[in-house]
């Protein structure tokens, strides 16, 4: 996901994206050690990708109180 996808999103679509996408890197993990999954830099991709959501939620919470 590009940054500026995200950054078009509001703070209701941020904080359900950032609930998937830790469902997601949960149920990787979960697929990785079962064996399901092989490709373990899945995992990282969400990270990043969960990492983004959060940096833009928090921006807009703090323009939001300012």
């Amino acid at each position: 996901m590009k940054i500026a996808e995200i950054r078009k999103l509001s703070t209701a679509d941020l904080t359900t994206e950032s609930t998937k996408l830790r469902e997601e890197i949960a149920e990787l993990k979960r697929r990785i050690l079962s064996g399901e999954q092989q490709n373990v830099r899945l995992v990282r991709g969400k990270r990043k990708d969960l990492a983004r959501v959060l940096t833009v939620l928090s921006d807009q919470l703090t323009k939001e109180t300012v």
